[in-house]
């Protein structure tokens, strides 16, 4: 990282002058933080007004990762998360399985869109199968305002997955959703809804609704805590909450070879005890980050 060095003009310079000018030199050379093309970061000009690279840098880093933890930001992101339960509720197995999930911001009519795509994989359902899962799609028009950013559009659930792993339902539904930025970081909710349009008739129907809430606290160095993407689920059908996680999760934001990455570790407890659904559920995500 270069400095700027300050380029001094004498015009006419006296003796008294060149005097005034050489203390000054050595004044300034003495001052502490003043350093020269080969020193740090620190700059201080002319009239003594210091500026410093770092703060900005880590300002570009910090709404970065501000950012990548915003589901309706324009930044495209790749991202490769891990799921690992070791208990469920009322069995004795464990779950596991990893996501690849792809998020394309694009422009349509004048509007910002984000088109995001996600696709499970099981390693161990916790009854002995595995394999791919449905696909989930969405697409969020979004609009920016001075307190934050809302957003409106629909999702849609494919049965992709294999045999013992899919719902073989198809449903589609709206999906919204806004986040309020603070002086502290992140603070919303999005919401998915997922309704039955067809599939195999022998298998259940879903009528879902998904509520995320969206909590993040932005600390220096690219570090932020926040809430675990808690996918609180209501059945239509059943008519409870089938779903009530609570969790909280610590990102860092890297650069290896120059791109950014960012790198979540989240905890989450779900609540619903019925069922042998996850009881404890252990995250690791790497995501790639594209800006503009």
């Amino acid at each position: 990282m270069s400095s700027f060095v300050p380029k001094w003009q004498h015009r006419g310079c006296g003796k008294k002058q060149l005097l005034a000018a050489l203390a000054a030199a050595l004044s300034l050379a003495a001052t502490p933080g003043f350093s020269d093309s080969a020193a740090g970061p620190d700059v201080v000009m002319p009239d003594g007004e210091q500026l410093n690279a770092e703060p900005e840098a880590a300002s570009r880093d910090n709404d970065l990762s501000s950012s990548a933890n915003d589901p309706t930001a324009s930044l495209m992101a790749f991202q490769l998360q891990h799921y690992y339960a070791p208990n469920l509720h009322n069995s004795d197995g464990s779950r596991r399985y990893t996501q690849f999930r792809a998020a394309i911001p694009y422009q349509a009519f004048g509007y910002n869109n984000i088109a995001r795509l996600t696709l499970p994989y099981f390693h161990d359902t916790g009854n002995g199968t595995s394999g791919f899962g449905d696909t989930t799609l969405f697409n969020l028009t979004t609009f920016d305002r001075d307190w934050g950013r809302f957003g409106l559009g629909a999702v849609a659930l494919l049965p992709t997955g294999a045999e013992g792993v899919s719902a073989e339902k198809w449903a589609v539904g709206p999906a919204l959703g806004f986040v309020a930025q603070t002086s502290w970081g992140l603070a919303g909710v999005f919401n998915q809804n997922l309704f039955n349009v067809g599939g195999d008739s022998a298998s259940a129907d879903v009528n879902v609704s998904v509520i995320q809430p969206i909590l993040n606290v932005q600390l220096e160095n690219g570090w932020a805590i926040g809430a675990s993407e808690m996918s609180i689920t209501y059945d239509w059908d059943r008519g409870e909450f089938v779903s009530l996680p609570i969790g909280v999760s610590l990102s860092k934001l890297t650069m290896p070879a120059g791109k950014p990455v960012q790198w979540i570790l989240s905890y989450e407890r779900n609540f619903y005890d019925e069922g042998t659904g996850p009881k404890d559920t252990i995250g690791l995500t790497a995501k790639l980050l594209v800006p503009k």
